[in-house]
């Protein structure tokens, strides 16, 4: 990573890792649900423990009856920007591991794990597809399992906003400067040789 571009990588990788970031200003277009059943698709192909698939996604388009009672449940500052993107996504995870015919067998040690890797495969199946994502946990989590009916074994992990990028102008004024891609924290810091370091 250079002080002049926060995003280039210390180790050669694939650009579609630095190309994705989150922005919040999205352009309020519509995209076809085709479109975002494709980064649903990429998500599914996440690998899990014991290829279990805890992930559920629910959604909503904007302009649908579904799109008003997702968005509600965002928190407002989350709601403000939000309301601009196309699709609203809510990724949920299975905390229990079931049988074939769904009989409870156990608790599952990895769900949230396992339903972050569908998030990345979502995310950057989305920079691919021309679009963003921005994953969210500023929701109210209660107002968001009754409006989705959500069953009390499944965790709700995170909302996630996708859209194509607009105008950072669009945004409150204390947003607009915050409206780039960030740096990341340097490998050295993150990584230990056979023994935690912080």
């Amino acid at each position: 990573m250079s002080a002049a571009d926060p995003r280039t990588p210390a180790y050669p990788i694939d650009p579609l890792f630095t190309d994705r970031w989150s922005p919040r200003a999205f352009d309020g277009g519509a995209i076809a649900p085709e479109t975002l059943m494709t980064l649903l698709e990429a998500a599914r192909w996440a690998p899990s423990a014991y290829n279990i698939q805890p992930w559920r996604f629910v959604y909503a388009l904007r302009d649908t009856a579904q799109w008003d009672a997702l968005l509600a449940t965002l928190i407002p500052f989350n709601r403000g920007w939000a309301a601009g993107a196309a699709a609203l996504v809510y990724i949920l995870s299975d905390r229990v591991v079931r049988d074939a015919d769904g009989a409870v067998k156990g608790e599952s040690y990895s769900h949230s794990f396992d339903a972050g890797a569908a998030w990345a495969m979502l995310a950057l199946q989305a920079v691919r597809s021309g679009l963003f994502a921005h994953g969210m946990t500023g929701f109210d989590v209660d107002a968001a399992r009754a409006a989705m009916a959500v069953p009390e074994d499944f965790r709700i992990e995170a909302a996630i906003a996708i859209g194509r990028i607009g105008d950072p102008a669009t945004l409150a004024e204390g947003l607009r400067a915050r409206e780039v891609p960030s740096g990341r924290t340097p490998l050295d810091r993150l990584v230990s040789d056979g023994v935690f370091s912080a």
